[in-house]
């Protein structure tokens, strides 16, 4: 499948499915003032909508797909399809805006939220098309020919995990309980219009930045200067693993990374190979002629097995990491925001006890107390109950992804071994 890249490109439902079956099972601030949300509310009463609106609150079966997307040079443009009553179309922006809104929310601080999808980025492929186009005289027509082609391939592997990442992102809000009950989610799948989403500036860049500064030395103050001791030992142990969860899988995803590319590298290097043993076919005669035919055959065949192993490589094992890497640090803001909510309640005491002592504002201190004691245990509830399914999904995910990958490596192993026993058969002249 050949396009140009930098042009416009449209994947459909069954290539981002292809991506998705094979891989995993904030960059934006909304500019939309309330009159966004007014016309939504109002558009059904003043007028005929465009599209068909899902309960979403009553449909236990919910169902969420990318159908369609366009990869322009800039942007990718999804079509996002509930249940194919409706569709609307989406940038990469307007799914961080609704990632922050669940972020943002107070009422969602006992959950894991789904990490938000990466932002797309095709300027690699672009740059290194245009470097092939500039390079020197010395590669020829065909080297040329199959390194476009490769990347191309890369190019298109890109879009299709793209569109893979930001389909499992809205699926994991479409079967989350609570989280498919938000109003932000029916805005985002049935409002047909622009939700007047930018990305943001340098200012809240760095403002986020800082945030995140501000949260890890808070925890660390938390847990270390004020001797905050926890008080359940499931998210204690919760909080060890996690830690050390969240180390290991970012080192693994590291050096999958390495091996993935080591792979491609192989199969770039395969390139060259088979074109000088092509060259060489055409001057020689008789034996020798065929024989490094039968070499450049070997070399472009097994150039595309590499490939292949790269890509499976990427998807089940480097995409599988990337993703859990992001979904468990999703898991330690969640045990943060609870922790947070446990000194938050432990203050409240000292500060009944001192009010107690003085006899002064003992009343909005003891509403303040029980306040943070309901917050507390509110968050304790639900974080243990999502800190289960997050395992339970890990597992699962790793244990098929994993027995893909082993079965898909047996399988190259076993062409490949078969590839080169024929070519060795067939250069020593046997039947």
């Amino acid at each position: 499948m050949s396009f140009p890249l930098g042009s416009s490109r449209r994947i459909t439902r069954d290539e981002a499915a292809g991506a998705h079956g094979r891989g995993l099972a904030a960059e934006s601030r909304v500019l939309r003032p309330r009159r966004v949300m007014e016309e939504h509310q109002e558009s059904g009463k003043e007028s005929k909508p465009s599209c068909v609106s899902v309960d979403l609150q009553g449909d236990s079966s919910l169902q969420v797909e990318i159908s369609d997307a366009v990869s322009e040079r800039d942007k990718v443009k999804f079509t996002v399809q509930t249940k194919t009553e409706f569709s609307v179309v989406r940038q990469h922006e307007e799914f961080i805006w609704l990632h922050d809104a669940y972020v943002e929310n107070e009422e969602y601080a006992g959950l894991i939220i789904p990490p938000a999808p990466p932002k797309p980025d095709f300027e690699a492929s672009r740059e290194k098309l245009q470097k092939l186009g500039e390079g020197d005289s010395s590669i020829t027509r065909e080297e040329f020919a199959k390194m476009k082609q490769e990347l191309e391939a890369e190019y298109l592997a890109i879009f299709k995990k793209t569109v893979a990442m930001h389909e499992v992102f809205l699926q994991r809000l479409a079967a989350h309980p609570t989280l498919r009950r938000d109003h932000n989610f029916f805005v985002f799948l049935e409002y047909g219009q622009d939700l007047s989403v930018r990305g943001k500036n340098r200012k809240e860049l760095l403002g986020g930045f800082l945030r995140n500064i501000v949260k890890s030395a808070d925890e660390a103050l938390i847990t270390g200067m004020s001797g905050l001791k926890e008080v359940d030992d499931f998210f204690e142990h919760e909080r060890t693993f996690l830690l050390e969860y969240h180390t290991r899988i970012r080192d693994a995803c590291l050096r999958a990374d390495r091996v993935m590319h080591s792979h491609k590298c192989l199969a770039d290097d395969y390139i060259p190979i088979s074109a000088a043993l092509s060259s060489l076919g055409a001057q020689e005669v008789n034996q020798l002629k065929t024989s490094f035919l039968k070499l450049a055959e070997l070399f472009e065949r097994l150039r595309k097995l590499e490939g292949r192993v790269a890509s499976d490589e990427d998807l089940k094992l480097s995409d599988m990491l990337r993703y859990y890497m992001r979904d468990s640090q999703a898991a330690k803001d969640l045990l943060y925001r609870r922790l947070r909510a446990l000194a938050d309640y432990e203050n409240a005491n000292k500060a009944l006890d001192k009010a107690r002592t003085k006899n002064r504002e003992v009343r909005p201190a003891e509403s303040h107390q029980q306040l943070c004691c309901q917050r507390f245990e509110r968050l304790s509830d639900s974080a243990k109950q999502e800190l289960m399914d997050f395992k339970s999904r890990r597992v699962s995910s790793f244990r098929k992804n994993l027995i893909e990958l082993a079965e898909l490596e047996l399988k190259h192993a076993k062409a490949s071994t078969l590839l080169l026993r024929n070519t060795l058969v067939a250069l020593k002249g046997e039947p």
